[in-house]
């Protein structure tokens, strides 16, 4: 079975590389465009981004599950919020979605969210560490690596492939 997965980051590849099983299926790395904003700003846009990308290997690289991952973030009443969201889509046109852990970020990455920067150059300049996004992330960086980045997709890749192999039981 070929599985692809629509981000050459490292963390999101991780995360799938740690929860498929290598011996059953083959995965492919690639960038798929999210077709949503460089800074997702809503639960609903950071859904279509994971769907988008996912879709994008199903399409583009034929394969027979697409796993996008998206990171975004969200206003609430009680601040601003980190949230990440995955979308498995297999090639007869099946879409499951799951969304992973939530935390509120500080008033000085908020206020620059706010303002329209983008979440990984903010966290770069935040902890003056270069490629924030690409390894321990925000929620890294504000659990204090209790939860990295590759972990927190893990949990939703996790609860992707479920949900897809749960389908699959009785087919």
């Amino acid at each position: 079975m070929k599985a692809a997965i629509g981000s050459r980051n490292p963390a999101k590849v991780k995360a799938v590389e740690d929860v498929i099983d290598r011996h059953l299926i083959s995965l492919t790395a690639l960038n798929a465009e999210s077709r949503v904003s460089e800074q997702p700003f809503s639960d609903e846009e950071t859904i279509s981004g994971a769907i988008n990308r996912a879709s994008y290997c199903v399409e583009h690289e034929k394969a027979d599950i697409g796993i996008g991952l998206e990171g975004g973030v969200v206003e609430t009443e009680r601040g601003v919020f980190v949230c990440n969201w995955g979308a498995l889509v297999t090639k007869e046109g099946e879409t499951f979605i799951a969304g992973g852990a939530r935390i509120p970020l500080p008033s000085e990455v908020a206020d620059r969210l706010l303002q329209g920067e983008e979440l990984g150059p903010i966290m770069e300049d935040f902890t003056k560490k270069n490629n924030v996004r690409r390894k321990e992330g925000a929620i890294g960086t504000f659990t204090n690596e209790r939860l990295v980045r590759s972990e927190m997709f893990g949990h939703i890749v996790k609860m992707l492939i479920g949900q897809w192999e749960y389908s699959q039981e009785g087919k």
